[in-house]
């Protein structure tokens, strides 16, 4: 019987390998333009008729902004398994 020899590479901590992940970076992307999207979309339909910015409102609408951002890039069908 022949043996192979294993060719064994240590793979870094859990955080570099999650930085250097394609899907990670692309939903990071996502996310950052669902919620710059989110906040666009609170500008124009209700900051600028006030005087201020509601910290509250505008949190919130860069949140659902950012998930939908999450779930286009980690929905089953951009997965391609739909």
């Amino acid at each position: 019987m022949e043996f192979k020899q294993l060719d064994i590479k240590p793979e870094g901590s859990f955080l570099k390998r999650m930085y250097h992940s394609p899907h990670v970076r692309r939903s990071a992307v996502y996310i950052v333009i669902g919620a710059l999207l989110g906040l666009a979309y609170y500008y124009i339909s209700e900051g600028r008729h006030t005087n201020a910015f509601e910290l509250g409102s505008m949190a919130k609408s860069m949140l659902l902004g950012g998930f939908f951002g999450f779930f286009i890039t980690n929905s089953p069908c951009a997965r391609g398994k739909c």
